[in-house]
């Protein structure tokens, strides 16, 4: 390989980190760089790839540590009572060097570390003499999970990634043969797991950062209806054609054209049996007379014979049909080529969100869907996302809709943390905002707590001032890591520190928004904090990750 890679990769490092992360240091944003690359399939935002970082030292060469269940990312509060049988389960473990090569002491040191934290009968305490919390808090997340869905026969997948600046042509055969070792021991320590090895240089990481999102696609189609105004299409399509429209280039599904903030792939619930049984029926009646089709929305759209070329593509409606259909073709697509099964395919064109979101919301509202997945359509944070803009941060209501514009990440919040920082600070509940990071607001009764048209979008701006001034500092100037998990809890101190009580009012804190936080004020309400869990932790006990997610603590803190 020619150094040119290496000096091509270190000028895209630079360029993007000017960009979107010019406050992280280089080797952090190294590893962040590398887990989007290596993950980009999964289209993870900024909070969700450094939500993945355990890296900090102590944490037995492993540097990025994600789980996924059925293709969707793992948070702390996952449930695994709504998984059905036979889930997937895929870990992804990344460690990420800036070195020039690939190192057979890196794999040695892996190596320990997963006989280690692989072994189930190993306890946290005992981890915890070797690992720092972050990476142990991950292990016990994973063991958790997998105890919890042994009974419905998972399928367990190990994905270690080892990235570097190196040269993947010129890998040691010691390297290489530490890899098979290390794949040999998932696989004896989980019977029917799956294991692979994988190494990314500095070529492997340029190609993956080149590697666009295409949301201008073409879709082949049987027949087509014009509605009025000719900018609206109802089009029967081959199911092999749509097959390949959704379909990327490395033949994985291209999860970033659907409505991301609307729900998930709910795996082998009945709809989904139903759809595949359909689609294993040899002959008998047409698909499109069993499906209601998916539902498609463009900004602009034109046909050529019998192919229509859409822009700005995503699909909103239809996210269970078509995963389907890639699955089961996924796997079949030989024995289909020669099949003329139809899908019905509606197509609006249009260019105001205003209308998107009330498409969206009346596609998925004919459908089972739980009202809290429909809330980036609400006018409220139509209303937040416009008020943020005006002050130099960006609401992220559609998932990575300003990621994939290239604004700085510590600007981007997402409708999950602006929720956190209104249950700590306006709610007085940084338990609650810890412990359930992605199911906060899945109730109605909690969206409708947190998100009150009644408050003023003023003291929203002035949440998320307060926290990301509270993470800066923990980030800037504190060694162990782990107390990020705190800072929702110091955040809420630093309010009452600087309103002077504790039963302040939302006029009293949106009157903050603006005000300029000093480093001693921040430092003042994270000391007090370490002096209430310590104390708090020789009384009862626990690790500070339990004793965060504790509304007793909380009690004591505020005591």
């Amino acid at each position: 390989m020619s150094n040119n890679d290496v000096i091509v990769l270190n000028a895209t490092l630079e360029q993007r980190k000017k960009q979107v992360a010019i406050d992280i240091k280089e080797d952090d944003f190294f590893e962040i760089f590398s887990f989007e690359q290596i993950l980009k399939n999964y289209d993870l935002s900024y909070e969700e790839l450094e939500n993945g970082k355990v890296g900090s030292g102590d944490d037995g060469g492993i540097d990025g540590f994600f789980m996924f269940v059925n293709e969707e990312l793992v948070d702390e509060d996952f449930n695994p009572e709504t998984i059905k049988r036979h889930p997937k389960i895929s870990l992804e473990l990344i460690q990420s060097k800036q070195s020039s090569t690939f190192s057979e002491t890196a794999m040695d040191r892996v190596i320990s570390t997963l006989i280690d934290i692989f072994d189930l009968s190993k306890t946290s305490e005992e981890l915890a003499m070797r690992y720092n919390a972050l990476l142990i808090r991950k292990v016990e997340l994973f063991k958790e999970i997998y105890m919890s869905l042994a009974g419905k026969h998972p399928q367990l997948s190990v994905k270690f990634v080892y990235a570097s600046k190196g040269n993947t042509k010129e890998i040691h055969y010691k390297v290489l043969s530490k890899a098979s070792n290390l794949e040999q021991l998932i696989k004896s320590k989980f019977a029917g797991s799956d294991c692979i090895v994988k190494f990314i240089g500095a070529r492997e990481l340029l190609d993956a950062a080149r590697t666009e999102k295409t949301y201008t696609l073409q879709l082949k189609f049987l027949e087509n209806y014009i509605s009025r105004g000719e900018d609206n299409y109802i089009v029967l399509s081959k199911i092999t054609d749509y097959y390949d429209f959704v379909t990327d280039e490395k033949g994985d599904l291209r999860r970033y054209i659907f409505e991301s903030n609307v729900r998930d792939y709910q795996g082998e619930v009945e709809v989904n049996k139903d759809i595949k049984a359909s689609l294993q029926e040899p002959g008998g009646l047409d698909f499109w007379y069993l499906n209601n089709g998916v539902t498609i929305i463009a900004s602009r759209a034109s046909i050529a014979g019998k192919t229509i070329t859409l822009d700005d593509i995503q699909i909103v409606n239809g996210l269970q049909t078509t995963t389907t259909i890639f699955n089961f073709l996924k796997e079949n697509k030989d024995s289909w080529k020669d099949e003329n099964r139809g899908i019905l395919i509606r197509i609006i064109v249009t260019q105001d969100p205003e209308a998107r979101d009330r498409i969206i919301k009346a596609t998925n509202n004919q459908t089972s869907i739980p009202t809290a997945s429909l809330r980036a359509t609400d006018r409220i944070q139509r209303d937040l996302e416009d008020y943020m803009l005006q002050h130099g941060w960006y609401y992220d209501r559609r998932k990575n809709y300003y990621k994939n514009q290239g604004k700085p990440s510590n600007r981007i919040i997402s409708i999950p943390y602006l929720a956190q920082c209104v249950m700590s600070i306006v709610l007085k509940e940084p338990d609650n905002a810890r412990a359930r990071p992605s199911s906060l607001i899945k109730q109605d009764v909690d969206y409708k707590r947190v998100f009150d048209d009644k408050s003023g979008l003023q003291v929203y701006l002035t949440c998320v001032e307060i926290i990301k001034s509270v993470e800066k500092f923990l980030k800037d100037t504190v060694v162990q890591q782990e107390y990020l998990q705190f800072r929702f809890h110091v955040g809420l101190l630093l309010v009452i520190n600087l309103l002077g009580r504790k039963d302040y009012t939302i006029p009293e804190l949106a009157a903050l928004k603006g005000t300029t936080i000093e480093v001693n004020e921040i430092e003042d309400a994270f000391k007090l904090l370490i002096r209430k869990a310590v104390d708090y932790q020789k009384m009862n006990g626990g690790s500070f990750d339990r004793i965060s997610k504790s509304r007793d603590f909380v009690n004591y803190m505020l005591s």
